[in-house]
């Protein structure tokens, strides 16, 4: 009975309606806070997921799957500010692209365009339009009646949008529009965020992509000297090379970088192994935002050949010089020489051959012609302007070499065997390089025969045809060459020769000259037998073009 008071106490003061419309209330807020507080951890856990090495596709990828979750929509586009360009980066679900990916939007008249430049959110009913947008075909073939544009921007720069359709008229919630611009912002901080340890990524991949590639050798020391980075051709160089030679390196590079440090400047050292290697060793220092030398870059430069080449270079010069001595002393004798030759004949008209005088003048005039032709031969071998190619016959370089070298064969007690092929057909050419490797080849064979002890000195210089080319052949009895040598006797400077006696670099000028004209010098050799050196000139013609000596 008092239940029934009550109940009708409070159905007529209006207590049991208050209390509907309360909880009614307190339910709509509860939802609106969980709805905040879902939003909320969506942020967070959108921004927790991105990861700064994540692909821009990961990243929407990430943020499209939590969205689900909170916003219904059937249909979202992403499209990317780049250089000035809005591009197409990807569309949600994946089979509802009407613009091929990568595709720019055009910018007259587009809603995406106003979006991002005026920075607000665009909503357009797709059935009744405000304005006749480019997009609007493209997005009605879809099915879609509304769609929401959401710009992306940072206080800096415009980044892209999203565009957001559904297929169901439904007028957007001013909350969920503040929630979706609220994300848009997050997105574009992790979307520049991306873009910018990309770019650095791809510029210290660059930077070690070239550190790499370097052919010197380069080292980066901190501000205690301790080695922080090398390239690839410093390990190369400490696998290939004997352990001396790396701790001299490594002595050498720590003290310049030492000095670098002390002195703030440039060093420089040149360092020589046991190979006979010669390279360079540069320390830089490096300067930080506030101009102190925070460290060190060592750079190590392979300068043997470099080093080889500028003593060749040397060598050539006298050389030059030599012929240009050898041309003027021997026009200098040719005057002398006419008196001598002249007077000589004028004296043996007068005299018979029984007369006493006879011998001796005879003997005059012969040794006359013999320094005459000696003059010619040296004029002619010094003689640059005429380097040219053009046709000769190879006999008449072997007896032009022959009679220049003639008394110093002799006066080594060397005998010489020619046996010349007389039927060889005229090759193209360079006369007076071909003969420098002659002269090469038979003082090559000279100084590997005088040193016998016995009387038995022999060398043999014959000419042949064989293959289509003609082959000059110099062989000796001498001291030989052991095989493994025979592999570096055309590498400049290679020698075991005296110093005054040679430099090592005949058979590389004249492995050179060959190879110029398209031939070659073979080589068989034993030790205490002899060696046999053979150039090969092929007899096709090659272009008559100025030959660099």
């Amino acid at each position: 009975m008092l239940e029934d008071k009550n109940e009708m106490i409070a159905l007529l003061t209006g207590v049991e309606s208050s209390k509907k419309s309360y909880y009614t209330e307190l339910k709509k807020t509860v939802d609106m806070l969980q709805k905040k507080n879902m939003q909320l951890e969506i942020i967070n856990e959108v921004m927790k997921s991105i990861k700064i090495d994540m692909t821009l596709e990961e990243i929407l990828n990430n943020m499209v799957d939590k969205l689900k979750n909170i916003i219904q929509f059937d249909r979202l586009s992403f499209f990317l500010l780049q250089n000035v360009r809005l591009t197409l980066i990807n569309v949600f679900p994946g089979n509802t692209f009407t613009i091929e990916r990568g595709i720019d939007l055009p910018r007259d008249n587009s809603l995406y365009w106003m979006a991002l430049t005026k920075r607000q959110v665009m909503f357009q009913q797709l059935e009744y339009p405000t304005w006749n947008f480019n997009e609007l075909e493209l997005l009605r073939n879809l099915k879609l009646t509304s769609i929401l544009v959401v710009p992306i921007y940072s206080k800096n720069k415009e980044i892209g949008v999203i565009c957001i359709g559904r297929c169901f008229l439904e007028h957007w919630h001013s909350d969920d529009i503040a929630f979706l611009e609220q994300l848009a912002d997050h997105l574009a901080v992790s979307i520049e965020n991306t873009q910018l340890y990309n770019e650095v990524l791809r510029s210290k991949q660059e930077w070690e992509n070239t550190f790499k590639a370097v052919d010197d050798m380069i080292i980066i020391f901190d501000k205690h000297v301790n080695v922080i980075q090398m390239n690839d051709s410093v390990r190369h160089f400490l696998k290939t090379h004997h352990h001396k030679d790396n701790l001299l390196l490594e002595q050498h590079y720590k003290r310049l970088a030492n000095k670098t440090f002390q002195t703030e400047k440039t060093s420089y050292k040149e360092i020589h192994f046991e190979d006979q290697s010669t390279f360079e060793l540069y320390t830089y220092p490096v300067y930080n935002s506030k101009n102190i030398v925070y460290g060190v870059i060592a750079c190590v430069k392979d300068v043997t050949e470099k080093r080889k080449m500028e003593v060749q270079l040397l060598h050539s010069g006298k050389l030059a010089a030599i012929g240009e001595m050898a041309a003027g002393v021997a026009h200098e004798l040719n005057s002398p020489l006419t008196a001598i030759l002249g007077n000589s004949q004028l004296l043996l008209r007068n005299v018979t051959d029984e007369d006493d005088s006879f011998t001796l003048l005879r003997d005059i005039k012969t040794c006359g012609v013999r320094c005459k032709d000696i003059i010619k031969s040296l004029l002619a071998f010094s003689r640059q302007e005429e380097y040219t190619f053009q046709s000769f016959h190879i006999n008449d370089a072997v007896k032009q070499v022959l009679n220049l070298l003639k008394y110093q064969l002799e006066k080594n007690q060397i005998t010489v065997i020619t046996n010349l092929h007389e039927d060889l057909p005229m090759i193209e050419g360079s006369q007076q390089q071909i003969e420098q490797i002659i002269i090469n080849l038979l003082l090559n064979a000279k100084d590997a025969v005088e040193v016998l002890v016995n009387d038995d000195k022999e060398i043999e210089i014959m000419t042949s045809l064989e293959n289509q080319s003609v082959k000059v052949s110099v062989r000796d009895n001498g001291i030989g060459i052991e095989q493994e040598r025979l592999s570096k006797i055309f590498h400049p400077f290679h020698t075991t020769k005296e110093a005054e006696k040679g430099t090592g670099l005949g058979l590389s000028v004249s492995i050179g000259i060959a190879k110029t004209h398209g031939g070659s010098i073979d080589v068989k050799s034993e030790v205490n037998k002899g060696s046999t050196f053979q150039l090969v000139l092929p007899l096709q013609p090659l272009t008559k073009t100025e030959v660099s000596v």
